[in-house]
């Protein structure tokens, strides 16, 4: 199988350009830095801007699957306006500049997965959130609402489209872990808030699996929940993380300290969901890490 991936550089892509071409799939990478690209062994660069279609059409209309993981990480602090922006503009642009290639290639790759988040559904309290419900109205919500619609054309043209609405991803050594881990690992670990809010999280190996699932189920089509069957308040969470790491549970981050540094930022950390991965699990799909403690062993076993 040909494989396109915008976003082949980052957390996500690349685990999931590496599992490919393990088992002798081809994949070419969407690129704005050629040279991170070329890191990964085996995988073809290809250069783009995000915003536009250029000479890559002749290699997307050779492809038999496209993966959009593509746009600006959230996690850099400060959120000024101008960050915003950045933040929507870049998946809405690139999902964008993708649909017009769908529009424009001489052969139409068969299927398409595209990347969003559960802040889909805003926060939702203790809630259990399924694919069904509703989007929420906060600014991660209408990002991830534009984000999916800038490729909703997609579906008219004979293309298998699939959402794929990521949670927290767990892995050891990238992704946003090791920065929830470093209190814990410094004796000053507890909950965030109350600690009541809902974290919704999945092991970076079920992700990649589930990728690969979504692109081989010929069924796979609408959105899905990328999140283990058990998500938890983040109280149960941090205590997990500290008996993973052999660490203390005692010491609260008060939510109005939270909101005073970090600003609208905060949400990362005080707002949250319990998403269920209901049409994963009714499509056959069987995590690998079914509970937080399951992931932390694997993730942090001696």
């Amino acid at each position: 199988m040909n494989v396109l991936i915008a976003g082949g550089t980052g957390f996500i892509g690349s685990a999931l350009t590496r599992s490919l071409l393990t088992d002798g799939h081809k994949v070419w990478v969407l690129t704005r830095n050629l040279a991170r690209a070329q890191m990964v062994e085996g995988a073809h660069a290809v250069e783009w801007d995000g915003r536009s279609v250029g000479n890559w059409l002749d290699v997307f209309s050779q492809m038999d699957a496209v993966v959009n993981l593509a746009g600006e990480n959230v996690g850099q602090w400060p959120w000024t306006a101008q960050r915003k922006r950045r933040i929507r503009n870049s998946r809405v642009d690139a999902g964008a500049t993708l649909t017009s290639a769908f529009q424009k290639a001489s052969r139409r790759p068969a299927v398409f997965l595209q990347s969003s988040g559960v802040g889909y559904y805003g926060p939702c309290g203790s809630e259990a959130i399924t694919e069904n419900s509703p989007a929420g109205s906060d600014f991660f919500a209408s990002v991830a609402v534009d984000w999916e619609a800038s490729t909703r054309v997609v579906d008219s043209l004979g293309v298998r489209r699939a959402v794929m609405r990521t949670s927290l991803v767990l892995d050891s050594k990238a992704g946003i872990l090791p920065l929830m881990a470093l209190p814990v690992r410094l004796f000053a670990g507890g909950p965030l808030g109350n600690g009541k809010q809902g974290v919704s999280w999945i092991h970076l190996e079920d992700h990649v699996r589930a990728m690969r699932f979504l692109l081989e189920n010929e069924k796979a089509v609408g959105a899905f929940n990328f999140s283990a069957p058990n998500p938890l308040s983040n109280a149960k969470f941090i205590a997990a993380l500290a008996k993973a790491l052999g660490r203390p549970y005692w010491l609260p981050a008060p939510a109005f300290a939270l909101r005073l540094v970090l600003g609208e930022m905060s949400t990362l950390l005080l707002d949250g969901q319990f998403a269920i991965p209901q049409r994963l699990v009714n499509l056959g799909f069987v995590f690998k890490y079914e509970t937080v403690s399951e992931a932390f062993e694997s993730l942090f076993r001696a």
